[in-house]
């Protein structure tokens, strides 16, 4: 079973027809008795830092995250949903995260740019030579273009994890993997083709 963490916002709705689109049943849930059957999640992120976590222990799927996260069930975090993979966020002082990826979520501050940033960017795959880490991208040439729509980047400190980066301002990282856990801050179901491609990978992953 597939899961896509319902925790009041993203864009679920979206990527649940990028599934359906690959022939794929994805399961729309904030139950934490389902998402602990799951054997692969997704959490699509759209708003704000706080908030999701605050959404996230009301509905009482917080710690039940964290530990389908540490028992290896493959977890793909989108925008918002890989920011909340780290420790904090500037969005949100005081407020920790899932704390499975080290590292710190930070706003762009430089004022020769537009925040958000909004459009298309290229995304540049590092090389890692980890196999596991470059399925995500597997047929998806470098330099691709994706949709990004964001205030906030991560600031990865565990550098082995981060798997593409792309230039706004700075050079943030805009995918990221460890062991089962991957991250994009792009959004793949706004991303046509690449996008439906990167979503096909990571369900065909296990």
């Amino acid at each position: 079973m597939i899961v896509v963490i319902d925790y009041g916002m993203g864009n679920l709705r979206s990527v649940q027809k990028a599934g359906e689109r690959l022939g794929k049943k994805l399961r729309v849930t904030d139950s934490a008795g389902i998402i602990k059957k799951a054997e692969k999640i997704i959490f699509p992120g759209v708003g704000n830092f706080r908030q999701a976590v605050k959404e996230l222990k009301e509905r009482k799927i917080f710690d039940v995250l964290v530990k389908r996260i540490n028992a290896g069930v493959p977890f793909l975090g989108i925008c918002l949903g890989m920011q909340l993979l780290l420790d904090e966020s500037e969005e949100a002082p005081g407020v920790r995260g899932l704390s499975v990826l080290k590292g710190k979520v930070r706003k762009f501050k430089d004022k020769k740019i537009i925040v958000p940033h909004m459009g298309w960017n290229q995304i540049r795959v590092q090389g890692t030579g980890n196999r596991q880490q470059n399925k995500l991208f597997r047929g998806i040439p470098d330099s691709s273009y994706f949709y990004f729509a964001h205030s906030y980047y991560c600031d990865i400190t565990e550098k082995d994890a981060v798997l593409a980066t792309t230039k706004y301002g700075v050079n943030f990282t805009s995918a990221c993997c460890k062991k089962n856990i991957w991250g994009v801050q792009f959004h793949p179901e706004k991303s046509q083709r690449l996008g439906l491609k990167l979503f096909k990978n990571f369900l065909n992953l296990c």
